[in-house]
Parts: structure tokens; sequence; C-alpha cells
């Protein structure tokens, strides 16, 4: 049964989940009508309420780039929101200890980091992209639904945060110090996702839609369609979305990653309670 929509009890229901680790009925098997345009829309409302409590915006995460997880969860296209300096942990070691018993049904994602020495021009292609990078990282994304069972459509994710819980980015690797193929090799370069010590999980650069920078000209052009959506700046974090399936988490595991064909150095982390 559809019931009319209030956008702003929907974007303080969706908030309560987060702050609290309570899941919801996903929002569409509520409102019939609940398109990405109105979760898009939730979601500035809840960024605007966090900018009040204090949050500092650092960035974007995009989410859904690797296709092949689209018909698994019912999305037709990569989506995206905003990181925050309470949700980005910059790592000094490769080894890290993460504490996920706050998050809802939690789960793993390696990814590709980018940060802008620059603002990328509003249309923007990857020579544009690569331009405006001072360094890349690779970083890991844990992820979480709000929705049980991982059961959404595309608009419910949009408005829970791009399903965001935290994201550890690795050691920047300066753009210059990375050779004059980068493009390629973000491209080509595999990962491989291990979980004490056994391999659950092997990725590619291309996974996430074609070429991580593929994906970030691709949000550039979801952004500039948004009016409400400020566009990229110097100085913010993209992470450019999971290049494996996204796997379930639990206390008590150290999970790790290692990258072959570009270099960068993998991350080790013990999930905690």
């Amino acid at each position: 049964m559809s019931h009319p929509m209030d956008l702003q009890a929907i974007a303080e229901e969706i908030k309560a989940a987060q702050d609290h680790c309570r899941t919801i009925v996903p929002l569409t098997s509520r409102f019939r009508d609940f398109s990405t345009a109105e979760a898009y829309a939730v979601a500035q409302m809840i960024h605007e309420k966090r900018l009040t409590e204090g949050a500092i915006p650092v960035g974007r995460k995009i989410g859904f780039t690797n296709p092949e997880m689209w018909s698994i969860y019912g999305v037709r296209e990569p989506i995206w929101g905003y990181l925050y300096d309470t949700t980005v942990v910059k790592l000094t070691d490769s080894r890290f200890r993460c504490r996920i018993g706050q998050f809802a049904e939690p789960k793993i994602e390696p990814e590709i980091v980018v940060h802008f020495g620059l603002s990328p021009p509003e249309r923007a292609d990857i020579a544009d992209v690569l331009a405006s990078i001072d360094w890349i990282a690779h970083g890991i994304e844990i992820v979480q639904s709000h929705f049980p069972g991982w059961k959404f459509q595309a608009a419910d994710t949009i408005a829970d945060w791009g399903l965001h819980a935290t994201l550890i980015v690795g050691k920047p690797m300066d753009i210059n110090l990375l050779g004059v193929a980068v493009a390629g090799d973000l491209e080509n370069f595999t990962v491989t996702l291990s979980c004490d010590g056994e391999v659950r999980e092997k990725g590619k650069g291309s996974n996430a839609l074609g070429n991580p920078l593929k994906a970030i000209v691709h949000l550039i052009d979801v952004i500039a369609k948004q009016p409400y959506a400020s566009r990229l700046q110097y100085g913010e974090l993209v992470t450019t979305g999971t290049l494996t399936a996204a796997l379930p988490i639990l206390p008590g595991q150290t999970w790790a990653t290692n990258l072959d064909g570009i270099p960068m150095p993998g991350i080790s982390v013990l999930f905690e309670k």
C-alpha cells in the first residue's frame, strides 16, 4: 500500500536509523513513487542536518560502480553520497583496528581513493580528472545496510548515505610517482581480498565502471545535474567503488588486501566489536 510522502519525516527516520544502528522497512516498499530524485533530496536534508551538528564534509563516495553487482541488489547505475571527517580514517600504518559494533550488517569493499589538488572542471573526461588529482591511495570502505538482509532498491541506498559506514584510507601515493601509465594501471591492476589468511575474493580496477577514473567522470556528470549538490572541489577525497563483491565481516576477523600491477601497499584490518 502506498502512503503520502513527507520527505522531511523520511530524512529524520533515516538519520535516526544511521545514528542508532536501527533497521527499517525499505522506503521503496512503502512509497510507490519514492524515486532517486526524492532519495537525493532526502540525502541532502540529512547532509544539512549533519553540517549543523558539526560534521565536516571531506569528500564523496561512489557506490555500485561494479555492474556485476547491479542484478544482485536491483540497481541500474552508480550512486553517490558525502564523506565526513567523522567517518574517514587516514592510516599511518598498513595495519588497523576497526570497531564495527555500531554498524548495521557491515560488509567490506576494497577500493581506490583519489584526492583532488585542483577542482576538476564541471565537464570532465579522464584526462581532466587525472590532471586534477595530486594523490591516489588504496582504501577499504565498510558499508552497511539499515534495510534488513540487504534488501532494497537504488533509491533506498541513496537515502541511506550510499550505505556508507566508514572509509579507511591507506598510504597516499603522489600522482607524479605512479608513472605516465597510471590511467592504464588503474584499469588493469588486480586486488586480492583475504580473511584470516584465506583468499575470499579477487578483483580488478576495471570493476569500477571500467576504470576508477571513469567512475569519477560519471560522478561529476551526475552532480552537475543536481542543483542542490555542490561540485567537486580541490581538497576533496573520492572513493570510487568496490573492486570485488561486498563481503560480510564479523568481529575477531582480520581482513587484508594485496594489490598487483600498481605500486600501492595493501591494508590489514582487525575488526572488533
